[in-house]
Formats: C-alpha cells, structure tokens, sequence
C-alpha cells in the first residue's frame, strides 16, 4: 500500500516546498497523510471540471499548478465556490496537492517541460536562481577531541550538501602556541611553547545558520581561544530558477517557429501568436511557462533570437520589440503550463511503478473558450 505521505513526499523532493515564492500557497490543501492512493490525476487548474474528473476516475489525490486557495480565507463553506469543491473532494476521499512556483522553479521544472515538447535542447536557466549562501569553516583540534567537535558542528546545522549530510575534510598535523600571562590553558603551560598533534576540520554551513555553528565550536572545543577561519563562498547563479533557454534541432524562420509551438501545444481559443519579423531566423529560444512579461528584459540579455511565454500585454510587447528585442511567441497560460502535468506524473510513476496509476487531464481548463478573426484576417 502507498500512501498519500508517501506519493508527497516523492513530489516534494522535486518540487520543494521551500523554493515556493513568499506569496504562494503550495502543499496539502485537503487529505490525509495516512490514506493510502493508487490512482493520481495531475491538471494545472483545480476547477469544477478537473474535480469532476477526479471523482468520476477514483483518484485518491489531484494534483495541480494551480492553488485553489491563493489567497487568504476565513473558511470554505460548501455554498462557496472554492469550499464546494474542497467539500467534494473530501466527500469521495480524495486529496488536493498543489505545486506552483516551487514546480516553475525546479529543475526539470514546468519551463523544462514547456521546452521539452516545443522540441529544444535546454541549456540553462533563463532567470537563475541564486545559489544558497554559503561559508567555509576551518578549524584546528586535538585528534583526540577532533570526533566530539565535528560531531557538534554537523548537529549546529554544518556540513549539509545537496543530500549529504555530516559532509567534513580532515588532516592531521601538528599545531603550535605558547600561552602567555593571563591565559589558562587547557593544554600546555604559561610561558612555554607547546606543540601537539592536531586535527583541521573543514565544513561548509549555510551563511545563516553561522552563528549557531560558531556557538557549538566554542562549546564543544577544548582550547580556552579557539582558532578558526570563516570564509564566505561567492553566490553562484544555481541550476534552478525561472525560465528555460535552449536550442532548437535546426534554424527556422519565426512563422514556421510560431506553428511548431503550435503543434506542440493543446488547442486554445487564444491560440498561438508571435510579434517579431516573421522571415526572423529562429535558433536559441527562452521560454517561460505562465505569465512571463516580467522576464522580458532576462530574454534580451539573455541574447535568445525568441520568447515564448504567456499573457503578454500590449505595451510592454511593444516596448520590448521597439527597444530590439528577441521575437515573442505568445501562447494561453492554461497550454504553456499544461505539459509540466506528464513531468509530474512521470516522478510518481517512477517512485512507485504499478502500485500507484497517473492520469493527467486533457480537459481543458483555459477561461477563454471562443476565438474569431476578422473576414479581413480570413482573407489574407
């Protein structure tokens, strides 16, 4: 039997958590932990329509972009648009799970799925993220105190990288110092120079967690002075962050660019639509799934030859382009995000093969639902 804490916590080592925006509302939004699910529904929208769609297949857990509850609420009554929805979901034994920012900033995230079908090879970031903040501790102990202190320091919080854990370097050699007036030495006696084996521990410690670990070496240290050197590390750009850039298989003219996104993506009502000289040369692309006018400027420095995102207004395209530049692909938010539903379904069923099913949604849940041209537009 899996169970819901199980198939979270697979998605939350993807998607962490912590990476969400200050803003956002990710997690559990109904459910509990301890129930077991054997079949999962992924959608970006948790709307009428994808509830429905979960009660009818038996999905244990919707998972979708989406939050439900973005913002603050004092309660979800069942005559409430969003409470009748949780209430349904609870009354067919199923749990809501959203994963938003932190989705678009992972890596692979929702931009790396965007770029998957449009067909590019990504090639980093468009907007890193920063780097954790980090510094280096280097410190000197009797080798026979040398495993009590570095026990202290990695329960301070030091030497945690990536998915190690009590992460140290160590070597030998032999330490001097003689006590002067005034000093009680724990070792050695005033006025005479003394020399003894000693241990250099090196740790690397998240920047803020520096006091705590500088406290527990002076706790856990023998010597009356402890002799340390805490160097920051410079905050490199990470892996993570939003937006995607990559390459193309082959250079394409911006028209036969735009009908790729096209094909690439679920029909809309908005469609597909690009600004931008159409013989253009396409070859890098930025992509950015969602709402993403907030990243112009990233995809010119960037130097990419277009920019496909979602609901871009008029005049920050149009200031964009006047000011040179890349080429923009504007897509419906509901279609640039839709593709990251099979990224997330493909972790749950690699965590757990034939004992938990994934279904991803194709109803589409875009609010716009019809689209005209004008005859003038027909014609041409």
């Amino acid at each position: 039997m899996t169970t819901l804490g199980e198939v979270l916590a697979a998605l939350e080592a993807a998607y962490p958590p912590a990476t969400a925006e200050s803003w956002d509302a990710v997690g559990l939004v109904c459910g509990d932990r301890s129930e077991p699910v054997s079949r999962v529904l992924f959608c970006v929208d948790p709307v009428e329509s994808t509830v429905d769609e979960a009660v009818e297949v038996g999905a244990q857990l919707l998972v979708s972009h989406h939050p439900l509850l973005l913002r603050g609420v004092h309660g979800v009554p069942a005559d409430a648009p969003k409470g009748r929805l949780v209430h349904r979901l609870i009354r067919a034994g199923a749990a809501l799970y959203t994963a938003h920012t932190n989705a678009d900033a992972a890596n692979p995230g929702v931009s790396d799925a965007l770029a998957r079908a449009i067909g590019l090879e990504v090639t980093g970031p468009l907007d890193p993220a920063p780097a954790r903040a980090l510094d280096v501790l280097t410190t000197y102990v009797p080798v026979a105190d040398a495993a009590k202190v570095l026990a202290a320091l990695h329960d301070a919080g030091a030497g945690s990288t990536g998915d190690y854990r009590e992460v140290a370097w160590s070597v030998d050699g032999t330490g001097q110092f003689r006590p002067v007036d005034g000093a009680n030495p724990a070792i050695g006696v005033v006025g005479e120079l003394e020399r003894l084996p000693e241990t250099r521990l090196e740790l690397v410690l998240p920047r803020g967690r520096r006091a705590d670990v500088v406290r527990a070496l002076r706790a856990a240290h023998p010597y009356e002075e402890v002799a340390f050197n805490l160097n920051e590390i410079p905050e490199l750009p990470a892996d993570t962050g939003i937006g995607r850039i990559g390459v193309l298989p082959e250079p394409e003219p911006l028209s036969a660019f735009t009908r790729r996104v096209a094909a690439a993506l679920p029909a809309t009502a908005w469609g597909v639509r690009s600004a931008g000289d159409p013989d253009r040369v396409i070859s890098t692309v930025a992509v950015c799934g969602g709402a993403g006018d907030s990243h112009l400027s990233a995809a010119t420095r960037a130097g990419v030859d277009a920019y496909v995102t979602a609901d871009l207004r008029h005049h920050p395209a149009r200031e964009h382009l006047d000011a040179g530049g890349p080429a923009l692909v504007d897509v419906a938010h509901w279609a640039s995000e839709w593709p990251w539903c099979a990224q997330a379904a493909d972790i749950v069923r690699a965590a757990f093969g034939g004992t938990v099913e994934t279904l991803v949604s194709t109803r589409r849940t875009d609010p716009w639902t019809t689209g005209a041209t004008s005859p003038e537009q027909e014609d041409r």
